[in-house]
């Protein structure tokens, strides 16, 4: 079973930075394609970036210029670096991406098309 499990999260001040990793384990071998996702309070999940299998990046115009998604393949772990936190940045993240026979292959600009997620780590922004 796909178990992809984000850390990371916590209490920033306005215009601070930090760092969420993605850790894929279980039956994983293989991290190609990977994205983040988050959840502000009453509001739907939200696409924040993406990876590819071949490196390209892609984020929501929301975060562009101020995060950056990144892959460990030795690591099995994507990471979101998060600069410039704004208030509006306060959400729960989380990662997911289409997963079969062992591999993440996609990720998708649509959340709904994912049936199941990890617990998410909390981003707060606040001073």
């Amino acid at each position: 079973q796909v178990q992809l499990v984000e850390s990371g999260g916590g209490l920033v001040q306005p215009g601070g930075s930090l760092r969420l990793s993605c850790a894929a384990s279980g039956s994983i071998s293989t991290i190609y394609g990977m994205g983040w996702y988050r959840q502000a309070p009453g509001m739907q999940r939200e696409w924040v970036a993406g990876i590819t299998g071949g490196g390209i990046t892609n984020y929501a115009d929301s975060v562009k210029g101020r995060f950056t998604i990144s892959r460990d393949n030795a690591k099995m772990t994507v990471y979101l670096q998060m600069n410039s936190l704004k208030p509006e940045d306060t959400a729960v993240y989380y990662c997911n991406a289409n997963c079969q026979e062992r591999k993440c292959y996609t990720y998708s600009t649509d959340p709904r098309q994912f049936g199941s997620w990890g617990q998410g780590t909390q981003v707060t922004v606040s001073s």
